[in-house]
């Protein structure tokens, strides 16, 4: 649909082995500086520089995997009790819908609490200019008063998209940090740009 995208990730064969475990059990990390990093990823047809393409590891789980080998936090991959489909169409199409209706799609798997965690990464694509609804839902089920969120996107065309002021809404109380966006279909070589904005908010392990 034109001026509408949704992006997933490109994948190689060892990517597809993560996306069996996709959550990772919590290490030691340093006081003060527990993270905790929850994406939104989908596979399935894809956009793919104004074409498409059938991907089996989304772009986000792709750049949320590099992210937590450089950094010391629990990955949380959040999933949708009404799976999002595999067809391209049909997603941007659902996406519309729940965006015009300001929807909150139901998670499947919500952390019990956040109270461990003094830093949050919230991954996801960036669907039609913003993050899919259902990081609205997970943001605005917990309390964030007190820590920091770092947005993380990748994306078609917006970069950020409006993450960061709806961050700033769903997540009253929190510090807004800068945000990484990486362009979807570049996201398998986005080590050099990960490690550089992980160096900048004070996150990279050494």
């Amino acid at each position: 649909m034109t001026g509408v995208h949704i992006t997933g990730c490109s994948a190689s064969a060892s990517d597809r082995a993560v996306s069996e475990s996709t959550e990772r059990p919590a290490s030691t990390g340093t006081p003060g500086k527990r993270v905790l990093l929850a994406y939104f990823s989908r596979a399935g047809e894809n956009y793919f520089y104004g074409g498409r393409t059938d991907l089996e590891v989304g772009n986000t789980e792709v750049l949320a995997r590099m992210i937590g080998e450089r950094i010391e936090c629990d990955l949380h991959r959040i999933k949708a009790v009404d799976p999002y489909p595999d067809d391209y169409d049909e997603t941007v199409a659902r996406n519309v819908r729940e965006q015009e209706a300001d929807a909150r799609p139901a998670i499947a798997n919500l952390p019990s609490s956040l109270e461990r965690y003094d830093t949050v990464l919230l991954a996801s694509p960036i669907w039609n200019v913003r993050a899919p609804m259902i990081m609205s839902t997970f943001a605005e089920r917990f309390d964030f008063r007190g820590r920091t969120v770092f947005p993380i996107t990748t994306y078609a065309m917006s970069g950020l998209g409006t993450t960061e002021r709806d961050y700033a809404k769903s997540c009253p109380g929190a510090t807004i940090g800068e945000g990484l966006a990486v362009q979807g279909e570049k996201v398998r070589d986005a080590d050099g740009a990960a490690r550089s904005w992980l160096g900048r908010v004070g996150l990279l392990r050494e």
